[in-house]
């Protein structure tokens, strides 16, 4: 969605509060619901709690003490009372993947494995429930698993099946894990070249394909992938919008769709059908991904897939760039070498197209969205938005950066300066398997600069959360105990990963909200408990500023209010 001129907006606004108050006046105004009785905080500095929220026609028309929303109280308006239970703005999250996400836990799964051993076993039983000489395709193996660097060996598929293409994608989707069969039918030899911005891993003694493709190098093997069907993609869209109202989400950012340069998008489409269906129940913004292969001159096409997808109304006002790679597989860019090596990983994009890209994007009102995980990558994305910032004079569009595993002290207090959003995946900022991987590549010194939340937070930086799922759980509530306290969330005994960098409550939750509304594009009308914004609610069975903050991550969500409608749980006992 394009931005109107602030004058525009501005005027826009005016008229509608002007509108709103002449109808408030001339008629009295009676609630459907008064949610009431209960600990509301309302991520509003100018009333920060409330005891009581009146709501019609899915908007909120009284936040406040009792009395304020009692006089909206009508013969038919039902009455909620929650007995103190804590109610907050519904959560939105800054970085999903749901087609990912949907087809990697409805396909052959490998999340529940937590060994090589449990991965053959799932595996088995996947080329047992799909009988045939077909691809058996599947994610959610765990880089750890395969020390010293991530990268996993063909062996240990083969010992499961030499005769059917075995291909499985990370949990994060940078690498595909395949068996010999599978590189014999991609044609992939010891003499196949390297992709642009992708690795083929081989051994070094032979040169011989092991198993793990990287990056780019995965399109190697997309031939051998069953298709994706239109029908596949709207359930997949279903099947997020259930799982995020479970956890108390109403709104997500898709990271990374597709478009062709007519401006088609077959996942605009299906958030489209689904929309037009009536069962999406959350508010969706698209980043569509910009094609690092190419140029400025996909930009008409782009633009063409902003039009057509904002007239058709899913909001799309995001450009997503992949930047980087990731660290345990040295694809990440970082500013010095790797320990013990003379590499550094490589930008996926150079430098002067990613300032080119960002200033072109950021002069058509749009949000560039940078996934950067090293550090030098976070530094020329940066260096990006600043190029952006001084070319458009004023602009104030809330661009953001990803991931931030390492941001080099120099570049912390860039984020404030720039008015640009660190986007932080919560739960990954703590001290698991993974970062084993990472200490091994990057070396204790780095490590004192991983997830720096806390820093960027002190130099005046903001934060906007997403669990970039399914490559994380998308609980937000597991990812505000983590951002307080950097440790594993409901893990005792974990070690916490530079707690000096944590959070306070209020933060972690105004980044899991208001913040996620901001970058994207939906402030207007969500992310926080004010008069006239939409009725977006959750309600949680404890209050997580009365506990331990080690104690959050086992707090429930019993209902989730979308738009004034119940769309997960219950709001309890009603009183008419």
């Amino acid at each position: 969605m394009l931005h109107a001129p602030a004058p525009l907006r501005r005027a826009a606004i005016l008229l509608a509060l002007s509108a709103s108050g002449s109808a408030l006046a001339g008629q009295r105004v009676t609630a459907d619901t008064i949610i009431t009785n209960a600990r509301i905080y309302t991520v509003d500095k100018k009333q920060p709690w409330a005891e009581s929220v009146a709501i019609r026609d899915g908007k909120i028309v009284a936040v406040g003490k009792k009395a304020a929303t009692a006089k909206f109280r009508g013969s038919a308006t039902k009455i909620v009372d929650l007995v103190g239970r804590l109610v907050l703005p519904a959560f939105g999250d800054a970085h999903a993947h749901p087609l990912f996400g949907a087809l990697s836990f409805t396909r052959c799964s490998l999340h529940n494995g937590k060994t090589i051993e449990d991965y053959q076993a799932i595996i088995r039983k996947c080329i047992a429930d799909n009988p045939g000489t077909g691809t058996i395709f599947g994610a959610g193996w765990e880089d750890s698993l395969f020390p010293p660097n991530g990268v996993p060996h063909k062996k240990y598929l083969d010992a499961v099946s030499t005769t059917r293409p075995l291909i499985f994608d990370s949990v994060g989707g940078h690498t595909n894990w395949v068996n010999s069969k599978a590189l014999e039918m991609a044609g992939i030899t010891k003499d196949t070249p390297d992709p642009v911005n992708g690795t083929i891993d081989r051994d070094p003694a032979t040169g011989e394909p092991i198993g793990g493709l990287q990056e780019s190098a995965q399109a190697l093997m997309a031939k051998l992938i069953p298709p994706v069907t239109d029908k596949n993609i709207q359930d997949s869209v279903k099947y997020t919008a259930k799982l995020f109202n479970s956890l108390g989400i109403v709104a997500w950012n898709d990271a990374g769709v597709e478009f062709d340069d007519q401006g088609g998008s077959r996942m605009v489409d299906a958030y489209k059908a689904v929309k037009d269906e009536g069962a999406l129940t959350s508010y969706i913004t698209v980043s569509l991904k910009w094609k690092n292969e190419r140029g400025m001159d996909q930009l008409p096409g782009l633009l063409k897939a902003v039009e057509r997808a904002s007239a058709s109304g899913v909001l799309t006002n995001t450009v997503k760039f992949y930047v980087d790679g990731v660290i345990p597989q040295k694809t990440a860019y970082m500013l010095a070498p790797y320990e013990g090596d003379t590499a550094r990983g490589a930008p996926q994009i150079s430098p002067d197209m990613l300032k080119q890209a960002v200033t072109a994007v950021d002069a058509k009102g749009l949000h560039a969205f940078l996934h950067a995980i090293g550090d030098g990558g976070v530094r020329i994305s940066l260096d990006a938005v600043e190029a952006a910032r001084k070319a458009s004079g004023k602009s104030s569009i809330p661009h953001m950066v990803t991931h931030l595993n390492v941001v080099d002290p120099a570049d912390q207090p860039r984020f404030g300066k720039l008015n640009t959003y660190a986007q932080f995946q919560p739960t990954w900022s703590s001290w698991y398997p993974y970062m084993e991987l990472t200490e091994a590549v990057i070396g204790k010194k780095r490590m004192e600069s991983i997830y720096p939340a806390g820093s960027i937070v002190s130099y005046r930086g903001k934060l906007a959360y997403g669990a970039d799922w399914p490559v994380a759980t998308a609980n937000p509530i597991e990812g505000l105990e983590v951002a307080m306290t950097r440790r594993t969330a409901g893990d005792a005994k974990a070690r916490p990963l530079l707690k000096k960098e944590g959070v306070t409550l209020a933060e972690a939750i105004e980044s899991h909200t208001l913040n996620v509304a901001i970058v994207n594009g939906m402030d207007k009308f969500t992310g926080s408990i004010v008069a006239g914004k939409n009725a977006d609610l959750v309600v949680i069975d404890r209050d997580l500023f009365k506990i331990s903050p080690y104690e959050i991550s086992k707090a429930k969500v019993l209902a989730t209010v979308f738009q004034g409608k119940v769309v997960y749980g219950d709001l309890g006992e009603v009183t008419p």
